[in-house]
Order: structure tokens, then C-alpha cells, then sequence
């Protein structure tokens, strides 16, 4: 069976946030750019509700929503392609390839972005879908039927992969239980598994050791109790 991980990109594999926080410091101070950045992530949402606008467009009214320079108005959608992915994504990436999984991205954004973002991805990618070719964001569900229409995936040999709760955990999660659940056991199994292992390469790391700890309470035990 064609094992299949689709990606969303920005605050996933590249540091949309990051990308996003660094114009701001630019154009408004760094003093101004975490409430300008908490500001965007409200107007962004707004501004692709009806899906007409090309991320481009988004990106450039946002900055004018937050009262950029007319000639800054663009520094958003200027500087995207060069917005890094996160240090340990194209490794990661790569090992999911080599393990067999075909990859895809589905993104909130434009074509010419996206081709700039997988160049720094460095990794192939089988296909990526973007809003602007479709006419809708995320977390509207257009990008998930667009892509099964496309491969044919078998929904249990599918996963999603995305840091936002808004735009990708919960509509994915709305799709339906394509899961079975005897599936869905084995991979908590294997999870927990996985997990029990680097627990106990943890611990193994703390045994015999001396550690400083704070303690925000003391309760006496039942014998102090009845000493005092």
C-alpha cells in the first residue's frame, strides 16, 4: 500500500513566524514586532476567508492593516522566498523519503512561493497544492479532497502533518474516522513503545547523578503530623 505524508509548509517546515517576525523588527522596530506579529496572525485569517485573494495580496494588505510605509507594504511578499525552513527539517524529510513515503504539500499560499520554499527544502516532493490555484484556504477542506482526487491515496495509508491547530490539526481531524481503529491501536503501540525507549535513555542519563531541585511546597507526612 503507497504510504503518503502531506505537509502544511509555513510554521511547519519553514519559519513562517520567524520569516514573518523579522520584516516587522525591520520595518516598525523590534519593540513594535511582537504585537504587530500577534495583530497579523488576526488579520490573516480575514483576509483569505473568501479564498479571491492570492497570498501575495495577503500578505500585502496585512502590512497595510498594520500601518506600514506605502513602500512597505510589499516587504512581506518581498522576502518570503527567502524564509528558511527549520535546521532539522530536510533531514527529517529526507528519512521519511527513504523509508518510502511519497510526500506532498498543501499549502496557504502562491506557486512562485512555494517553488521558492521547496528549493530550500532541498528534498522532491510529489506534488504541492496551493490556495491560490484552488480559490480556498485552510481550514476549509479543499486542499485535502484537491489532493485525493489528484493521487488516489488510500485514506488509511495517509498522514498529515501541520503545526497549526486552526489550519490544519482540526480540519484534518474533521475529514472523518479514515483511520480503522485496529490502526490506529497498532500505531499508539508503536508510539508508546518508541517513547517508553527514550524515557529510559533519560533516566539512564540521571541515575547516580546529583541534581539541585526546587521545591514550591513541603507536606508533612502523617507521622510528623502526630509528632509536632
Amino acid at each position: 500500500m503507497e504510504r503518503w505524508a502531506t505537509f502544511d509548509c509555513y510554521g511547519t517546515l519553514i519559519d513562517w513566524n520567524g520569516g514573518i517576525r523579522r520584516e516587522l523588527a525591520r520595518v516598525f522596530g523590534d519593540d513594535h514586532a511582537d504585537d504587530k506579529l500577534a495583530r497579523y496572525h488576526e488579520l490573516e485569517p480575514e483576509l483569505q476567508a473568501d479564498g479571491t485573494r492570492s497570498y501575495r495580496e495577503v500578505l500585502t494588505e496585512a502590512m497595510r492593516g498594520l500601518g506600514a510605509p506605502q513602500d512597505e507594504e510589499v516587504a512581506l511578499a518581498r522576502s518570503l522566498p527567502d524564509w528558511e525552513p527549520f535546521a532539522e527539517v530536510p533531514a527529517a524529510l529526507q528519512k521519511a523519503r527513504d523509508r518510502g513515503w511519497k510526500l506532498a504539500i498543501l499549502s496557504n499560499t502562491d506557486r512562485d512561493f512555494i517553488d521558492a520554499s521547496m528549493t530550500w527544502l532541498a528534498v522532491p516532493f510529489e506534488l504541492a497544492i496551493v490556495a491560490s490555484e484552488i480559490g480556498s484556504y485552510k481550514p476549509a477542506h479543499r486542499h485535502w479532497e484537491r489532493f485525493f482526487e489528484q493521487t488516489q491515496a488510500p485514506p488509511d495509508g495517509h498522514v498529515h502533518v501541520g503545526a497549526s491547530l486552526f489550519h490544519d490539526i482540526a480540519p484534518a481531524n474533521e475529514l472523518g474516522e479514515a483511520v480503522p481503529d485496529e490502526v490506529k491501536e497498532e500505531r499508539w503501540h508503536r508510539f508508546m513503545q518508541r517513547q517508553q525507549k527514550i524515557s529510559t535513555q533519560w533516566l539512564k542519563k540521571k541515575v547516580g547523578r546529583r541534581q539541585q531541585v526546587i521545591i514550591d511546597d513541603a507536606v508533612p507526612t502523617p507521622r510528623e503530623s502526630t509528632a509536632s
